[in-house]
């Protein structure tokens, strides 16, 4: 194991979820209405969960040269509760609204950290670590899902108000 390129993918992961954290922080300060800000609230949490599980790791690796085993037992394909997705906030938030640019953006953030830690899961050869970024995976793409289907949402309410439908 590279370890210099092991603190590299561990710096540039914690670098990813700190913007991932103020980014969402910085959407829920800027909306008006408190369901939507609940939602970026929330997503703000998740990062700052990963920084310290990702910042956790570093001081191990740091020190001791690997990857501590963790728990990672709490379901990341269910990451992100119904809840968070209330018909509120779908209804709160139209597609032309910053709150759906920042959506837009946000799912940008989502793919990178996926890339970043799929292939890291893939290449690590120490088995927490592997078991970290493969765990990591899961929830970023649980963010991306939900991303996704706010969009998909609010696309088709702009399409249906505005009569696109081809039928």
């Amino acid at each position: 194991m590279d370890e210099n390129r092991t603190l590299d993918v561990l710096k540039e992961a914690i670098l990813l979820e700190k913007r991932g954290r103020a980014f969402y922080q910085n959407v829920a300060d800027q909306t008006p209405n408190g369901a939507v800000k609940a939602f970026f609230v929330y997503m703000a949490e998740e990062e700052k969960k990963h920084v310290e599980i990702l910042s956790e790791q570093f001081r191990a690796f740091e020190s001791h040269q690997k990857f501590q085993a963790a728990d990672f037992s709490e379901d990341a394909s269910d990451a992100t509760p119904d809840r968070v997705l209330s018909e509120e906030i779908k209804r709160k938030i139209s597609a032309a609204d910053f709150e759906a640019a920042a959506i837009s953006a946000a799912m940008g953030m989502e793919e990178r950290a996926i890339k970043l830690y799929s292939e890291r899961a893939k290449s690590a050869s120490d088995p927490n670590e592997k078991a970290v970024y493969a765990w990591l995976t899961d929830w970023e793409r649980g963010h991306l899902r939900l991303l996704e289907g706010l969009e998909r949402e609010l696309t088709e309410k702009v399409w249906h108000d505005n009569r696109f439908w081809p039928f």
